[in-house]
C-alpha cells in the first residue's frame, strides 16, 4: 500500500528519474510527485506511526500527531507551488534538489527518533546547497561552499548533542529534550543555526540571494522552518528563545533598510519573521505554540509569495537591486499586484494572513506580562512594514522609472503567485480552517475592536514616517554598497587562525628539519626493495626493545613478522599505523 512509505519518500525517490522526462511531460511529472506524496500523507491518520529495527535501533521513520502534520501539509503544498513556479526553468538538477530537499524537511519533521532526524537533516543541507550552485555564477559558488561548511559544521555540533544525549538517556526518541546537560546545549546550537539566530545568521544572507530564482523560493520555506518545528518539538517554553526571538524580530531590521539587494532585504526579513516563532516558542503556552507554528504557516506562503514576485522581476529584466528598478507596474502589473499582497501579508494587514497569526504571539508576550518582549515585537512589527511592506514593492515597481520595459511573468509563475496570494488572502479573512490544524484547541479571535484598531493605527503611522523620511530626504539613498554584516568577524578571524596555524607548521617543520636530515632520511635512504618489510620491522624491533622483549624471543617475533609481511598478512592495525607514518613522512619531505 501507497500509506507504508514515510512522508517525503516518493519526492526524494521520484527526485531520481527527473532526467528522464521531456517537455510537458516532465512538468507534468514534477507536479505530480508532491501531489502524490500529500495523498500518501492523507492515508495516514494521527496517531499512526511506521519503525523500523536497524543495527539494534528502533527507527520511526513517520510519527505524525498535529504539529508535525501541520508542517507536513504546508511543505506539501509550497513544494508544489514552487515546482508550478520553476516549471519553466530547464535544469534537472535544479528540479531533482528541490525535490530532494523537500523530501529530506518532510522526512525530518515526520522522524520521530533523532537518528532519522539527523539524517534528514544532513539531506536538508546536501541537497539544498545544489540550489545555490545551480546557478552557476562565481559568487554563487563561494556563497555554496561557505553554506556548506556552515551546515557541516552545525551538523557536527547536533550529531556530538545526540550522542551525548543518547548515551546519557539511553533513547533515541525525539521528543520533549529540555535545555539541562552538554548534549542538550549542543544540540539546541545545532537547532539554533540553521533558525539563522543572532551572530549565527550571516550564512542567510549570504547564500539566499546568490541562488537560483526558484531556489530561493525553496530555502526560504524549508530550512529556517524545520528548525523551527525542531525547537517546537524538542525545547518548547525554554525560557532563553524568547529574548533570541526577540532580538532576532529587531536587529535585522536596521540591516534591510540599508540594503540594496531586494533578495537580500526579504533575507533579513524572514530572520525577522523567524524571530517571531522562536519567541512563541520560548514562551511556551498553548497561545504562543500556536502562534508560532501558525505564523510558521503563513510565512512560508507570504515569504515564498514575496521571493517569487522578486525573481519574476529579476526573471524578466536580469536585475535585482533597488537602484536599477523602479516603473514596473506598467508592464508588470500582476507580479505588482501579487507583490502587494505578499507585503499587506508579512506586514499583518487586517484580511491578510499574517494578521491572524503574529498577534497570538504578541497575546501571549502580554498575556505573560513580558512588557519589554512586547515592545520590541511591536517595534518589529513597525520595521517589517517599513522594508518588507513598502521598500519591496515601492522601489521594485514604483519610485523612479529607469525606462525598464518588459513582458509580464510567464504564466507558471503568474498562476504560481496568483495561488498563494488567495492562500495569503483566504486565510487572513477566514482563520478558522487554519486554527483547526494548530495542536492545541485555540480559543483566540483575532478581529476584534481593540486589535483591528491598533493594528490599522502602527500600519499607517508607519507609512506616514516612511513618507515624510522619502519627502525630507532624510531616508537612506539606495546606493550600491557591500554591507558589512557579524560575518566580517569570522571571516576575517578565521584568516588570521589560518595564518597562525600555518606559521607554526612552518617552524615546527624548519626545527625539525636538522633532526630529518641526520636522522630519519639516512634510515629511509637504506630501505631497499622490501623496504616496507624493514620499516615495520624497525617500528616493531623499537617497540619490543621498549617493553622488555630480547633474545631468542625476540628473533623469532622478528623472522614471523617478516615471513608475515612478505605473505601479505601484515595486522590491519598495523599496516593502517604504518599507513599514517609513511603519509606524514612525505607531508614533510614534499613541503
Amino acid at each position: 500500500m501507497i500509506s507504508s512509505l514515510p512522508p517525503g519518500a516518493i519526492l526524494i525517490l521520484g527526485s531520481l528519474l527527473v532526467p528522464l522526462f521531456r517537455g510537458k511531460w516532465k512538468s507534468f511529472y514534477l507536479l505530480a510527485l508532491p501531489a502524490l506524496s500529500f495523498l500518501n500523507l492523507v492515508y495516514w491518520d494521527a496517531g499512526q506511526s511506521l519503525a523500523v529495527n536497524f543495527l539494534g535501533y528502533h527507527l520511526v521513520l513517520a510519527r505524525l500527531d498535529r504539529l508535525s502534520l501541520l508542517f507536513g501539509y504546508i511543505f506539501h503544498l509550497i513544494s508544489f507551488l514552487g515546482l508550478l513556479y520553476a516549471l519553466n526553468i530547464q535544469n534537472d538538477l535544479e528540479h531533482s534538489a528541490a525535490l530532494v530537499y523537500a523530501g529530506s524537511a518532510l522526512g525530518a519533521v515526520f522522524a520521530g527518533d533523532l537518528i532519522s532526524f539527523f539524517l534528514f537533516w544532513e539531506m536538508l543541507t546536501v541537497s539544498s546547497v545544489f540550489l545555490i550552485w545551480s546557478r552557476g555564477t562565481i559568487k554563487s559558488i563561494y556563497s555554496g561552499f561557505r553554506y556548506l561548511l556552515v551546515h557541516a559544521a552545525g551538523g557536527l555540533c547536533l550529531l556530538a548533542g545526540i550522542v551525548i544525549h543518547v548515551t546519557k538517556t539511553g533513547s533515541i526518541a525525539f521528543s520533549y529534550i529540555g535545555l539541562n546537560d552538554l548534549g542538550s546545549l549542543l544540540i539546541f546550537l545545532g537547532f539554533g543555526l540553521n533558525c539563522a539566530w543572532p551572530l549565527l545568521h550571516p550564512w542567510l544572507t549570504d547564500s539566499y540571494p546568490e541562488a537560483t530564482i526558484p531556489g530561493a523560493v525553496f530555502l526560504s520555506a524549508f530550512t529556517t522552518k524545520t528548525a523551527v518545528y525542531a525547537l517546537a518539538r524538542g525545547f518548547p517554553g525554554t525560557s532563553i528563545l524568547i529574548w533570541i526571538g526577540a532580538v532576532m524580530t529587531c536587529f535585522p531590521i536596521f540591516y534591510a533598510v540599508i540594503e540594496n539587494d531586494l533578495r537580500r532585504v526579504l533575507s533579513y526579513s524572514l530572520i525577522n519573521q523567524v524571530g517571531f516563532m522562536v519567541c512563541g516558542i520560548g514562551i511556551g503556552t498553548e497561545l504562543a505554540i500556536n502562534g508560532a507554528v501558525s505564523h510558521a504557516f503563513n510565512d512560508i506562503l507570504f515569504k515564498a509569495l514575496l521571493f517569487m514576485s522578486i525573481g519574476a522581476v529579476m526573471y524578466r529584466t536580469g536585475r535585482v537591486n533597488a537602484t536599477d528598478l523602479g516603473g514596473l507596474y506598467k508592464t508588470m502589473p500582476l507580479t505588482c499586484i501579487f507583490c502587494m499582497v505578499g507585503a499587506a501579508s508579512i506586514s499583518a494587514f487586517p484580511l491578510f494572513s499574517g494578521f491572524v497569526s503574529k498577534s497570538m504571539v504578541m497575546e501571549a508576550a502580554a498575556d505573560g506580562n513580558m512588557r519589554l518582549i512586547w515592545f520590541m515585537l511591536l517595534f518589529a512589527s513597525a520595521g517589517v512594514f517599513h522594508h518588507a511592506g513598502i521598500k519591496i514593492p515601492f522601489f521594485a515597481f514604483f519610485s523612479h522609472d529607469p525606462g525598464i520595459r518588459t513582458k509580464e511573468a510567464p504564466w507558471n509563475m503568474l498562476l504560481a503567485m496568483g495561488i498563494t496570494a488567495g492562500l495569503c488572502v483566504f486565510i487572513g479573512s477566514v482563520p478558522g480552517p487554519l486554527y483547526s490544524l494548530l495542536p492545541y484547541p485555540v480559543n483566540y479571535t483575532p478581529y476584534t475592536t481593540s486589535h483591528v484598531l491598533g493594528q490599522t493605527q502602527l500600519l499607517f503611522f508607519s507609512s506616514l514616517a516612511f513618507t515624510l523620511l522619502i519627502l525630507s530626504g532624510i531616508y537612506p539613498s539606495e546606493i550600491r554598497a557591500i554591507n558589512l554584516d557579524f560575518d566580517w568577524v569570522y571571516r576575517k578571524g578565521s584568516a588570521l587562525f589560518v595564518r597562525c596555524v600555518i606559521w607554526f607548521f612552518d617552524t615546527l617543520r624548519n626545527c625539525s628539519g636538522g633532526v630529518l636530515s641526520r636522522g630519519i632520511l639516512p634510515v629511509l635512504n637504506q630501505v631497499g626493495k622490501d623496504g616496507l618489510a624493514r620499516a615495520a620491522l624497525l617500528f616493531m624491533v623499537t617497540y619490543w626493545m621498549l617493553t622488555g622483549t630480547r633474545g631468542k624471543r625476540l628473533e623469532m617475533k622478528k623472522t614471523k613478522l617478516y615471513n608475515d609481511i612478505m605473505k601479505g598478512t601484515l595486522p590491519i592495525g598495523l599496516g593502517a599505523g604504518l599507513a599514517a607514518l609513511f603519509i606524514s613522512v612525505l607531508f614533510f619531505l614534499t613541503r
